[in-house]
């Protein structure tokens, strides 16, 4: 474990979006123990003169207090809002006016950071970049961190706007870093084609109310009068992640089980054919604090993945809600489900998913459920962030870095 450090995390996510982030929990995770400051992406001109979200104003007016957009969290946990905006310069084609002006905005973004330092006195022990690829490529030079990791926890060089430039940028990245951390084996491969250092560090996820030796749990009516065995999903119900014609398929071959899916569902989901199939059930949104309660009542637990370029490498956090309450699960299998073979039942076609599904339910036992159970709630935050100290600690020995 790293004690007694300082830690820069940088990343493309605000501290308050209302989902919680992987970044986040990580910074938190890192102040038990570390100081740690909280950098947010800076705004960019075209936010600040276009966006109308009361969170930008917000933020802005944070950033200009008489604190100078450092807000102090916990003891040891400090948030800055940077003051100075950054040029958009997305739009841009890639080449040599693209990577002139992303320097400038480095520059920018730096000089609001290590003004910050030099006030809270912190050394620059540890940079934790999570996805920001472009102000990245320069951090290294402008904060002369000990160590420089960077996080990989989605494809986001699929996604449009990072496209752009990522596909470039990312790399180059890549291979100047001291390590990457992934939440995927996908990703970890994908690292390790530009640099050695590419750990698995698994994912944190807060599964304490999945845990029934601590929490009384209530199968809910709506669930609790539909007729056994109850194969379920519990999440966001999107197109762009699950396959409708998978769940179809399920439901027709075995009209004898119930297909539940729980969540809010997506326009093309409301549109589709499911909604007129006996054994197919959808129970809607519902509030988070009642999600382990309809896990419970899962005979199986499935996800019924969509592989695309933006799902390939996702580590399923749904996953270890799952296996903490000791369900079977069946997924399609991808490269990050691999890091769950040993107690989930991983499908390579819709066939296979039936077959496995009928498996899960015959092959039921105490101790299969247990072994979930441990797996499931082994993957907490500590751990994830323990498996992020072991890889620093590796490279900084390797190198001869003193941290």
């Amino acid at each position: 474990m790293i004690k007694g450090k300082d830690i820069i995390v940088t990343g493309i996510i605000h501290w308050e979006i209302e989902i919680g982030s992987n970044c986040q929990d990580i910074a938190k995770e890192f102040s038990k123990n570390n100081r740690v400051l909280y950098v947010y992406h800076p705004l960019n001109h075209a936010t600040w003169l276009k966006s109308k979200d009361p969170k930008v104003k917000d933020r802005l007016k944070k950033s200009r207090s008489k604190e100078r957009g450092l807000v102090k969290k916990n003891e040891n946990l400090y948030i800055l809002y940077t003051k100075r905006i950054i040029f958009s310069i997305n739009w841009l084609p890639s080449g040599k006016l693209f990577n002139w002006m992303n320097r400038i905005n480095a520059l920018i973004f730096a000089s609001d950071i290590t003004k910050t330092i030099r006030k809270l006195n912190f050394e620059t022990d540890i940079l934790f970049n999570d996805t920001s690829m472009f102000l990245g490529l320069h951090l290294k030079e402008l904060l002369n961190p000990k160590i420089y990791a960077y996080y990989i926890r989605d494809n986001m060089i699929k996604v449009d706007y990072w496209a752009r430039h990522g596909t470039k940028a990312e790399p180059e990245l890549l291979n100047q870093v001291d390590l990457i951390t992934n939440n995927s084996l996908y990703y970890t491969e994908y690292g390790k084609m530009y640099n050695k250092h590419s750990y698995m560090v698994g994912q944190g996820c807060d599964v304490s109310s999945f845990d029934e030796s601590k929490h009384k749990l209530t199968i809910p009516e709506d669930i609790n009068k539909i007729t056994k065995p109850i194969i379920g999903y519990i999440g966001n119900i999107s197109t762009l992640r699950l396959e409708i014609s998978l769940i179809s398929y399920i439901a027709q071959t075995h009209p004898e089980w119930s297909i539940v899916l729980v969540g809010p569902e997506d326009d093309d989901f409301k549109l589709s054919k499911l909604h007129n199939m006996d054994n197919l059930y959808f129970l809607g949104n519902k509030d988070m604090s009642l999600i382990p309660n309809y896990v419970k009542a899962l005979d199986v637990a499935i996800n019924p993945q969509l592989v695309n370029d933006l799902t390939i490498g996702n580590y399923p956090r749904k996953i270890d809600e799952y296996l903490a309450l000791g369900k079977a699960v069946v997924a399609t299998s991808t490269k990050a489900m691999e890091y769950f073979k040993d107690v989930c039942y991983l499908a390579e076609n819709k066939e296979e998913f039936v077959r496995l599904i009928e498996l899960a339910l015959a092959e039921e036992s105490k101790e299969k459920k247990e072994k979930r159970r441990e797996v499931g709630l082994h993957h907490s935050w500590e751990t994830n962030v323990n498996e992020i100290y072991k890889a620093i600690e590796n490279v900084a020995l390797e190198k001869g870095i003193n941290i």
